[in-house]
């Protein structure tokens, strides 16, 4: 029982990380002065302390999903087969319909929906309807499945898609063009296309076993993790090394070693290719074995609060941010007329002259980590005080 005590809170400590660092990008989004005018990776604007704010978070969304299909698998172990389907497949909807109410609300403060705008909880939610089919099938083709996608996605780098429908169905499926589709009134636009992401929980999910205490000591587990994590970073520097397939994007020699070097990590994340996914799985499973044995108290102890209730804390931060950006915008001086004559990225968002430098985002982003730590430990509390079933679904 110890050794599952300490592999769960690993993952937990893990999550609640990586649910941090996702509030530092999406607090640049709203705060950072920059943030709508400039890419933050782009290397002739960009400089090596706001390239790394961005290059940091790359690691959020790939560990979340790949931690997603790890708790699916330990879920596995205590229910049936039909039982984890059901629950897959009804998460996954329930998603998916959070992403296109309260999730794309919080973003965009918009209360006719006209924009849509489909990130990771849509894509999650659809790899989970996807996965509620794939494990009534043997674990070795979730294995392989997992493997085959992340490998081969990227031969799509090399495809036309002259057909508008079939060009649309891969936007969607595989590719992510961020072209806006019109449906009616309301536009649309999918940043997460489904099947990679789908390709990393598969492959969460089979490292899951690894954590199962029936085939697997604690010992035995952390062993596999560091060199399968040292694996994965070693692949990535070789392909990257390459410069061909793995990556649209290649890097090139720049002005100093610097910039050659934050032009070698500029790998792509929309969607996620194969370098990606080396570059920020490798650290993550090199990350599970060093919080092995981890204890809970101080950093880790908030850390295991945020990663413990990851989809409620994922839903008040966002709508944290965008209310202390809705109270930066009346400081600033910008009234309630302006926000049908200023361009702006979202409501109460102006696209130039406003927010704060770097440092100051900063500053925000971690106000924004204190105001998220009080709601989620008493969510928490009551999660671990009360067996409810929707429990499991928030």
């Amino acid at each position: 029982m110890e050794a599952i005590k300490k592999r769960i809170l690993s993952i937990d400590i893990l999550r609640g990380i990586i649910m941090a660092l996702m509030a530092l990008d999406h607090t640049r989004d709203y705060f950072h002065i920059d943030a709508v005018t400039q890419s933050p990776t782009d290397l002739e604007t960009t400089y090596p302390i706001l390239f790394f704010t961005r290059w940091i978070t790359h690691f959020c969304a790939p560990s979340f999903v790949f931690l997603s299909g790890i708790s699916i698998y330990l879920q596995s172990l205590r229910k049936t087969k039909k039982e984890l389907a059901i629950f897959l497949f009804t998460r996954g909807l329930w998603l998916i319909f959070m992403e296109l109410t309260l999730v794309i609300f919080g973003w965009s403060f918009d209360p006719f929906f006209s924009f849509i705008f489909l990130q990771v909880i849509w894509a999650i939610g659809c790899s989970m309807i996807l996965l509620s089919g794939i494990i009534f099938f043997p674990y070795w083709v979730a294995v392989a499945l997992g493997i085959i996608i992340t490998l081969t996605h990227n031969l799509v780098d090399y495809f036309i898609f002259p057909d508008p429908a079939v060009h649309a169905a891969a936007d969607f499926l595989i590719m992510t063009d961020f072209q806006v589709y019109s449906i009616g009134p309301v536009q649309v636009l999918s940043a997460y296309a489904i099947l990679p992401w789908t390709g990393i929980m598969l492959l969460g999910y089979a490292i899951g076993k690894w954590f199962n205490t029936q085939y697997f000591t604690p010992q035995l587990r952390q062993r596999r993790l560091v060199y399968a994590g040292l694996l994965l970073i070693t692949f990535f520097i070789l392909l990257r090394l390459g410069n061909s397939y793995g990556d649209p994007t290649q890097w090139s020699e720049q002005k100093d070693i610097t910039y050659t070097l934050l032009s070698f990590l500029n790998v792509t994340k929309y969607p996620p290719s194969l370098m990606y996914a080396c570059m920020t799985l490798g650290p993550a499973l090199l990350a599970l074995a060093a919080l092995e044995n981890v204890q809970v108290k101080g950093f880790a102890s908030i850390m295991n609060t945020f990663g413990r209730v990851p989809f409620f804390y994922y839903l008040i931060h966002i709508y944290i941010i965008h209310l202390l950006c809705v109270a930066l915008y009346f400081i600033q001086g910008f009234t309630f007329a302006q926000l049908f004559t200023v361009p702006m990225e979202f409501a109460f968002r102006p696209r130039e002259n406003f927010g704060f430098n770097l440092a100051y985002t900063y500053l925000v982003w971690l106000l924004v980590l204190v105001l998220c730590y009080f709601p989620s430990r008493w969510y928490d509390r009551y999660k671990s005080s009360h067996k409810k079933w929707w429990l499991s679904y928030l």
